[in-house]
């Protein structure tokens, strides 16, 4: 007797984080999404980072293509294949995940009944925070200083609102070669606000083989070493520093001060 032939699989969408920057940092569940992919969407460096298996296919696409991309692998998903789009870090954090959904609410009614996952991933605010202690152990915030989809007086007022409410606070997208002095002008609003001996923390290529954790005060931030690579950390009050033989650690008390 002849089996029957199997119907073709349902398209599905898998929203990866790949993590910080080695493979090691990846969770198991994004190395299953992407083993089950046929098609893999994302910025080239991210897509670099993924070994593919024979007859999978890369879609790269350059930077601030976001909704393009996202738009791009729903189509496929449409045709019935299985797609991942990927994202460093977290999918979910200044990433491609809102992408997608951004493209699916714009987008034709039939995509928001696809079958679409998010796939979580350690983010480089995490990642830098386990290497440094624990300074992320009471109230935090994440701020982009991105002026790609948000005005540089938005950031501003939200930066001022963090340091007034004595949050930990992590700065995604610190400089770039297209704006280069938006980071200065943010450490005159710390400056101003902060006293001179809190605590600042400059991550750089975390989750990859030149990882370097910088530690010093505000008033002694060489902020010339900040580029997009580095994820910086401002404390709050309740900040420590636990000095040891080889650097310190860094936490934060769980109480208020």
């Amino acid at each position: 007797m002849i089996a029957p032939i199997a119907a073709p699989n349902s398209g599905r969408l898998f929203i990866v984080g790949l993590g910080p920057g080695h493979a090691r940092l990846r969770t198991h569940e994004a190395d299953e999404a992407l083993a089950k992919a046929q098609d893999i969407f994302g910025y080239y460096p991210y897509l670099d980072r993924i070994d593919a298996r024979p007859g999978q296919i890369k879609h790269p696409s350059d930077n601030r293509e976001e909704l393009d991309r996202a738009r791009e692998a729903l189509l496929k998903v449409v045709e019935g294949r299985s797609v991942a789009i990927v994202s460093g870090g977290d999918a979910g954090v200044f990433a491609m995940a809102a992408a997608v959904f951004e493209a699916i609410e714009s987008g034709a009614p039939s995509w928001r009944e696809l079958e679409i996952e998010v796939i979580p991933g350690v983010s480089a605010m995490h990642a830098a925070a386990a290497r440094l202690g624990a300074p992320l152990g009471n109230d935090f915030c994440a701020i982009s200083l991105s002026t790609n989809l948000k005005p540089w007086t938005l950031i501003e007022k939200r930066l001022q609102h963090a340091v007034e409410g004595d949050f930990v606070i992590a700065l995604y997208n610190p400089a770039s070669m297209a704006r280069p002095d938006q980071i200065y002008q943010a450490f005159d609003i710390l400056n101003r606000l902060l006293p001179a001996d809190r605590l600042v923390c400059l991550a750089k290529n975390i989750g990859r083989d030149n990882e370097e954790c910088i530690i010093s005060k505000l008033s002694e931030v060489e902020i010339k070493q900040i580029n997009m690579s580095t994820l910086v950390l401002i404390g709050s009050s309740g900040t420590r520093s636990i000095p040891r033989a080889k650097g310190s650690w860094i936490y934060t008390t769980r109480g208020a001060k």
